[in-house]
């Protein structure tokens, strides 16, 4: 018999063997480049500036030729001045707070309610042929159709709102986590079993966390899905018991004939949506992503 080689001694072998141990280690170590973060706020806040600078120079412009009347398309400084005075008289911020507290409070309630319902319809097959099918049409299903209805099942109250609210966010949620459940991988629950994990427990250590990048995607969606619910129930269900919104301020103007108020409605209604965005769903997806190595350069 040949004698055996020991590759851990000294050698061209045993170096060999070292070699592609490191190079192997190397392909499953992150590279993380760091960049300052005065670049970083170059990359991601310059070309929205630009983009907004030159949206305001052809608005300008649209509004200095005359193309059409002043009504329809109202000079920017008019628009400006419309949302400076809601500004100096502080009614504003009573404004942002009455829809944005309402917007959370029922994407909250939307979360607790589609979560479970998420994880039923990915793992019980019943559940999934009875109201899967049920969930994708109510995803589909326009907001604003629920308002009338609403209307006269509560009135003018806020449940009417949240109610809407609801049946606009918690499908989208629900099948952003079945999907998420969906692509993960059989043996992870597979092993959970064989540890001991079943029932809840897999619930929460092995489908959460393993659908959390398709979980997060339905939870963005689910909360463009209710802030525009909310703003169609604010503008339709408008009322002395609701409260003055960000809905109830665009109707507001649209009654009074006043379109530099509506312009800065519709631009508030655009800056609460991207600043949630930005300042809530892009952090934890990044960290999310991050984790699981799928986006380090982000």
């Amino acid at each position: 018999m040949p004698p055996e080689v020991d590759i851990r001694k000294d050698g061209p072998r045993a170096d060999d063997s070292a070699a592609a141990v490191a190079g192997l280690d190397a392909l499953d170590t992150p590279t993380v480049v760091a960049t300052p973060w005065w670049r970083r706020a170059i990359v991601t806040g310059l070309p929205p500036i630009v983009a907004l600078l030159l949206f305001v120079a052809v608005w300008q412009l649209v509004w200095a030729s005359a193309i059409t009347s002043e009504f329809k398309v109202p000079q920017p400084l008019s628009v400006w001045d419309a949302f400076a005075e809601i500004v100096v008289d502080g009614s504003v911020w009573s404004i942002l707070w009455t829809s944005i507290s309402r917007a959370f409070i029922g994407f909250a309630i939307a979360l607790l309610i589609a979560t479970p319902l998420g994880l039923l319809v990915a793992k019980v097959k019943v559940v999934r042929a009875a109201i899967g099918p049920l969930l994708s049409g109510l995803q589909s299903l326009p907001s604003v159709a629920w308002v009338p209805a609403a209307i006269l099942w509560f009135g003018l109250t806020d449940a009417t709102i949240y109610f809407v609210v609801l049946a606009g966010s918690i499908p989208s949620i629900a099948n952003g986590l079945v999907a998420g459940i969906d692509q993960i991988p059989p043996i992870l629950p597979r092993v959970g079993q064989v540890l001991g994990a079943s029932g809840l427990r897999s619930a929460r250590h092995i489908l959460l966390p393993a659908s959390l990048p398709g979980y997060i995607a339905g939870c963005k969606q689910g909360w463009a899905f209710s802030w525009r619910s909310l703003m169609a129930a604010e503008i339709i269900a408008a009322g002395p018991l609701l409260g003055f919104g960000l809905g109830a301020y665009l109707k507001n103007g649209s009654d009074l004939s006043d379109m530099p108020s509506v312009i800065a409605a519709i631009f508030l209604i655009l800056i609460v949506g991207i600043g949630i965005e930005l300042l809530v769903f892009r952090p934890i997806e990044r960290r999310v992503l991050r984790a699981r190595g799928l986006a380090l350069g982000v």
